[in-house]
């Protein structure tokens, strides 16, 4: 039996050479419009931003006669079946990507991270599947949920994270998605997350933010590079921040102080959950990527949370050597 395959739209995507696309999405996959035929526009009706979506794309540039292959191109790998691996070549080159959708405008979806090439034709769109165990507010993805849960858990096993302190967010797209207010980090539910709209703190969807949500937005909105966002409590940072001036603080004869230690600034003790500190901390983050809020904490932006998390770590680290030389 044979099938006949019918196109519905293409991708417009940043890569145009084969030898610059990334193998996976999350290997460098960027931003790109998917771009539905009008004949199929009405079939992305209750699509909604920040849902995720799997795409089936037809490879029409690569081989069809190859059965085996040495897995992601490396030579140095013995040769695989190719139904045992995720290679573009094979007898029927379906390519299945998953993406988080950004922005809806008619019968364009624009998307991120995306790998195909400019131009690969777009087979379907499929709703990528929830587990039956985790029931997510509507209009947010359980990928994102799990994301900050464990990124959260983690920094609560570190003692960055007591009781309900603390905040965390990632960027998807033109919102966040961040921790609701109430919420206990080290034992986060779904329920316990908020999508808010970075332009204005509209509530998209969810429960109410954290009472430190507008200082998230802020650092969105002044540092375009920020694409996550991790508010924690460290112990030795606050400790620190008691014993020397916060001008003093991580000034250490180490090499980690250059290193580490520059990349954080100071903003003034305001109120926590005031507009006053969110301003203040937004400001800072644009010219550095961990704020010490006085009397407070510590917020951290970075390309993921778990980078967020490392740069956190890294500073509390510092924070207990100088601790106990000031002891």
């Amino acid at each position: 039996m044979t099938a006949e395959v019918q196109f519905i739209g293409r991708v417009r995507t940043q890569f145009d050479d084969l030898k610059e696309c990334p193998k996976q999405g999350n290997e460098g996959g960027k931003e790109a419009w998917v771009e539905v035929s009008p004949e199929f526009a009405e079939g992305l009706a209750n699509l909604y931003v920040g849902q995720s979506i799997d795409l089936l794309t037809w490879f029409h540039k690569a081989k069809r006669d190859t059965m085996t292959v040495h897995p992601r191109g490396d030579r140095s790998r013995p040769k695989r079946g190719v139904f045992a691996t995720r290679s573009p070549s094979r007898p029927n080159p379906i390519g299945v990507h998953t993406v988080t959708i950004l922005e809806i405008a008619e019968n364009k979806l624009r998307v991120e991270p995306l790998e195909a090439l400019d131009k690969t034709p777009l087979i379907d769109i499929k709703k990528t599947p929830t587990p039956d165990n985790l029931i997510t507010p509507v209009g947010i993805r359980y990928e994102d949920i799990a994301e900050i849960t464990k990124v959260c858990h983690s920094a609560w096993t570190r003692r960055l994270f007591s009781g309900f302190n603390g905040n965390a967010s990632i960027r998807l797209g033109d919102a966040c998605l961040m921790t609701a207010t109430g919420s206990a980090k080290g034992c986060l539910e779904p329920k316990d997350f908020v999508l808010v709209e970075i332009s204005s703190g509209k509530i998209l969807a969810g429960s109410k933010p954290s009472s430190e949500g507008e200082m998230h937005l802020e650092i969105y909105r002044n540092q375009p590079k920020a694409r996550a966002i991790l508010h924690t409590h460290p112990p030795k940072i606050l400790g620190l921040g008691v014993l020397v001036e916060p001008a003093n603080m991580l000034k250490l004869p180490i090499f980690e102080t250059d290193l580490i230690g520059s990349r954080m600034t100071t903003a003034p003790a305001f109120e926590p959950g005031t507009v006053e500190l969110a301003k203040a901390t937004g400001k800072a983050a644009m010219a550095h990527d961990a704020v010490y809020m006085e009397k407070h904490g510590l917020v951290c932006w970075a390309d993921t949370l778990g980078h967020a998390l490392s740069l956190s770590e890294e500073l509390e680290h510092l924070a207990s050597i100088h601790v106990d030389v000031v002891r």
